[in-house]
């Protein structure tokens, strides 16, 4: 391809609304263009780096025994409404209705349209099982689009889907496609760390998310430095790090603490920490109100909250729903002396001393609290996150807090949807039993800004070989020299007879503009025809990922080419 007729519009500034590298690096090295918030056009070398990606992802889905199938992206709204997420999926949802007036969405995920198709076939135990999956793309009305290709209203995704006659047949199925996808990151050169995850809309009873470590991550990730042992923020478990509380018992002691309501402002009037202070944090559910208490240095998990409580229809309490509840006092609740509202207690709690919590009357709080002297923690709970300093609950290391970008997440579904979609198969007894699913998600598009993002400098793009839009660029730099553009037409012609793909670049343009071109758009072999190939018969190599540069002579370059490439990890 032709640098001048490929499309490929570079740009020197930053865009307005790039917040990271990966949106910024796109869209300057003229890989995607934006149509709409969260919509994008994906630009020649965009498509083809993204279609690298996609093909990596078909292989090793392949490998695995899966098979590709095409679903509409129209999805009727009863197949939704029979599953129960019509409703649950709320605004993300992209809806809409054709002119005889009948509900439709475009497809956030498709469990239900293709649980619906292999239901329709009445499979036998003998047909099970079956693993499909399509490469589509994907619909979520986000209601804050932000971070590129990161967080998108339309993206593209890998969606597969497993259809079992028994659970130990979709845990080996399971297994089959956790190998898949760490073989796909690691082949798109992703360093990725798999987490317990929780379900969320999708459901089932266990998941595992894949996460590439990133500060610009939307997801807080746990992991053990010594173990394998990981986890989603949201379900972590820890060994505490820090001691919360004293071994020695103190007296109860009301003290004035007037407008102090956060926890550093107590704790620093009492001259103590955040260890020592009991954090209360109000919610409301339905008609009830829940004090959630934890310790001061924490946060608390309102996925964690949800599994304690058996219910997700929750929130915190609000401005206006104070007067609703006057048996609590707001900013001074504390389990001593509390009543009229249902507690809960985060594990840490129990058996500590020397506490400080809320008094249960305005501007006062308690000091020298005791948990089983002055108020028993019950129920007790996992309720809070993890925080730097925690031990790990396998091995005992030290674990850390991270954020991280997730790529893939798989699902054990179990009879979730098969149950309600009527999707059964025939045993080998001749009884009729609900077909075992899993779904196994990874987002494309995803892929691409996260390679991007943890492969970049600050000239631009350093491309894995694997998944660079094109392999070789060839940059003449005096075009208006004969010798050059010949020299410069018979190397790309040559590379793309021995099997390589090639961006040639002859711009009547300087120097300066197409080197810098070159490393912003991060091809992973330039080739640079210039004085000294007019010259001395000479040919530079430079390897855009480590910057190394090499000089060759003209005659047989293109050997040296692709061993330069080959070399490359």
């Amino acid at each position: 391809m032709n640098f001048s007729r490929v499309t490929v519009p570079t740009l020197k500034e930053k865009p307005a609304d790039a917040e990271i590298a990966s949106h910024e690096l796109l869209i300057r090295a003229g890989m995607m263009r934006n149509v709409a918030a969260g919509i994008y056009t994906f630009l020649p070398l965009g498509a083809s780096a993204l279609a690298k990606v996609e093909n990596i992802v078909r292989e090793e889905m392949n490998r695995a025994g899966a098979c590709e199938i095409v679903l509409p992206n129209l999805h009727p709204a009863e197949a939704w409404r029979e599953s129960g997420r019509w409703f649950q999926y709320g605004q993300e949802m992209m809806r809409l209705t054709d002119r005889q007036g009948r509900a439709f969405c475009l497809g956030p995920t498709a469990e239900e349209l293709v649980t619906l198709a292999v239901a329709k076939s009445a499979p036998s135990y003998r047909d099970l099982p079956v693993n499909l999956y399509q490469i589509q793309t994907k619909y979520r009305d986000e209601i804050r689009p932000r971070f590129g290709l990161l967080r998108c209203r339309e993206f593209r995704m890998k969606d597969a889907y497993s259809f079992h006659a028994s659970y130990e047949d979709l845990d080996a199925t399971y297994k089959r496609m956790y190998e898949a996808y760490v073989a796909m990151a690691k082949r798109c050169s992703l360093d990725v760390r798999v987490v317990e995850a929780p379900t969320g809309l999708i459901g089932g009873d266990v998941s595992h998310e894949f996460m590439v470590l990133s500060g610009v991550g939307e997801d807080i990730v746990v992991h053990c430095l010594n173990c394998d042992y990981g986890a989603n923020a949201e379900l972590e478990k820890h060994q505490p790090g820090r001691r919360f509380g004293t071994d020695s018992s103190y007296p109860l002691e009301e003290v004035h603490t007037p407008g102090l309501v956060s926890v550093t402002e107590v704790a620093s009037f009492l001259d103590s920490s955040a260890n020592n202070v009991i954090k209360c944090v109000l919610y409301v559910a339905g008609d009830e109100l829940i004090a959630a208490f934890v310790p001061g240095y924490r946060e608390l998990s309102e996925v964690k909250l949800a599994r304690a409580l058996g219910t997700d229809n929750f929130h915190p309490m609000r401005e206006d729903e104070r007067e609703l509840f006057p048996q609590v006092t707001v900013g001074f609740v504390g389990p001593v002396g509390l009543s009229g509202v249902r507690a809960l207690f985060d594990e840490e709690l129990k058996g500590k001393k020397g506490l400080i919590c809320g008094a249960n009357r305005l501007d006062y709080h308690y000091r020298g609290v005791e948990e089983g002297r002055d108020f028993k923690a019950e129920p007790l709970v996992d309720i809070a996150l993890a925080t730097d300093g925690d031990r790990c609950v396998v091995c005992g290391s030290e674990l850390i807090v991270t954020r991280g970008i997730e790529i893939g997440h798989i699902f054990k579904l179990g009879e979730k949807y098969s149950k309600p979609l009527n999707a059964l198969f025939t045993d080998a007894d001749g009884s009729l039993k609900p077909i075992v699913m899993g779904t196994y998600g990874i987002g494309t598009s995803r892929m691409l800004a996260t390679i991007v993002e943890q492969h970049h400098d600050e000239k631009g793009i350093k491309w894995p070989k694997a998944i660079a839009p094109v392999d070789v660029e060839v940059i003449t730099l005096n075009p208006d020299r004969e010798e050059q553009l010949i020299a410069g037409r018979e190397i790309y012609e040559n590379m793309i007879k021995a099997g390589f793909s090639v961006l040639l670049d002859e711009r009547e343009l300087s120097a300066g503009v197409k080197f810098n071109d070159a490393d912003l758009i991060g091809i992973p072999v330039q080739v640079i025809i210039g004085r000294k190939t007019s010259e001395q018969r000479t040919i530079d190599l430079k390897v855009r990922y480590t910057g190394e540069r090499f000089e060759f002579p003209a005659d047989g370059i293109e050997e040296k080419i692709i061993k330069v490439f080959n070399d490359i990890c």
